[in-house]
């Protein structure tokens, strides 16, 4: 209720940047098809359609690994949408750099997106050759390790402070027929949950130069076996998740079939949607419990060139309206992730977005990998973690030795 009521005051205070001139169609693109991510995208067709067009969602079922190629093969092959979402980053560079995508600098000057959105990396992300290229609608950290309290109560341990307990805890789960760590078999998510891992472990300055600096030395040395041995930790206790998508892994936490789950704050979605309540029925250890950061990572859209002169308009109308105060709050919310305006109100936020806010405010980010490395090195790590949590008769030394490579050529 004080969500909704929230948003409902919002509102009704604050009037959206301003309406379309005539009614328009638009076909939006996005790979959220979750139950909570559902739930959050209501609210950006809501507000949009309030400006008399109207929002034609455009779901791509099975995560971004899907639904990037089927956008980017309609954007260049002719037949593009009016929106589609990307992660803040690199996903869109070559799409731009091809003449495909419209520049929205005069929309985020006008509106002053470089005062309001922080940090300022989001805008940034979006920011090609001095042009702005995407409104970016939230901050959505990987950085998590939510845990389920029942499933700890029934194996007769106490839940974890941190991600050193958990391994501690995982053979009284298992013993207790709980999975200890679940891990879906999507390729995105074993990826990201090693790069996870290594901001715990190895720190922040170890990932900044392996990422970044793309420095194969560091990769290749023992900060980063460090992190293969994490993984590999990982990978014992993920034995038995047996599910495909990351919000069955994240059900099979909210169900305590599972001890816990490395996965973003888009998590908190699907635990509002069950019901579930923060601090009582689950608990969330930003940076593992270790180090605590918030990747500046999260999503954004971007707009393809339209031939259609009321659409252009339109595309306009949409960019104002998701950056808007309201929008980011009630969008926000239910969507588990932070608001990319630092002048909106969110009391009514649960505990684990609370930490998030916290740590946001105290500085402590990092750029994630999604804006670091490029979409082909992005998939190449993919590829890599998908097979080592699939295959246990790869060693985290071959492994580490198969994630050099990948530096060292990295883009």
């Amino acid at each position: 209720m004080k969500i909704r009521s929230m948003a409902a005051i919002l509102a009704a205070t604050v009037v959206l940047p301003f309406a379309a001139a005539n009614a328009t169609d638009l076909e939006v693109t996005h790979w959220w098809t979750s139950g909570g991510e559902a739930a959050a995208v209501a609210e950006l067709a809501k507000a949009f359609d309030a400006t008399g067009s109207k929002w034609v969602d455009g779901a791509i079922a099975g995560s971004g690994g899907t639904a990037r190629p089927i956008m980017v093969s309609r954007i260049t092959g002719g037949d593009p949408m009016a929106a589609t979402q990307f992660n803040h980053g690199r996903q869109a560079e070559e799409l731009v750099e091809a003449g495909l995508m419209r520049d929205l600098t005069d929309v985020a000057t006008r509106e002053n997106w470089k005062d309001i959105i922080k940090p300022a990396s989001l805008l940034d992300s979006c920011t090609i050759d001095g042009k702005i290229y995407c409104a970016p609608v939230n901050i959505h950290s990987w950085q998590w390790l939510w845990l389920s309290n029942g499933a700890f109560e029934t194996a007769g341990v106490a839940v974890p402070k941190n991600w050193d307990e958990f391994v501690a805890a995982a053979p009284a789960l298992e013993k207790a027929g709980i999975v200890p760590l679940a891990v879906g078999g999507q390729p995105w998510q074993a990826a990201g949950a090693f790069d996870v891992l290594m901001v715990a472990i190895a720190g922040k300055d170890v990932y900044q130069k392996v990422f970044g600096d793309k420095d194969e030395e560091v990769a290749a040395g023992p900060d980063i076996a460090r992190v293969f041995k994490a993984a590999d930790d990982a990978r014992r206790m993920s034995k038995g998740t047996n599910v495909q998508d990351w919000n069955q892994a994240t059900n099979m936490v909210i169900t305590g079939k599972a001890g816990g789950q490395i996965m973003g704050d888009w998590a908190q979605g699907e635990f509002a949607l069950a019901g579930k309540v923060a601090g009582k029925d689950y608990t969330c250890l930003p940076g593992l419990g270790v180090t605590e950061v918030i990747a500046t990572g999260g999503d954004a859209f971007y707009f393809p060139l339209l031939e259609d002169e009321e659409k252009s308009k339109a595309q306009e109308v949409l960019a104002s309206t998701l950056v808007s105060p309201a929008v980011q709050v009630a969008f926000n919310l239910k969507k588990g992730s932070l608001p990319v305006r630092g002048d909106v109100d969110l009391a009514a936020a649960n505990d684990c977005m609370k930490k998030g806010l916290e740590i946001l405010a105290k500085g402590n980010v990092i750029q994630w990998v999604d804006q670091l490395l490029s979409a082909d090195s992005q998939k190449q790590k993919e590829d890599l973690f998908s097979e080592f949590f699939a295959n246990p008769s790869m060693t985290p030394e071959d492994a580490q030795k198969r994630f050099v490579d990948i530096i060292a050529s990295a883009e």
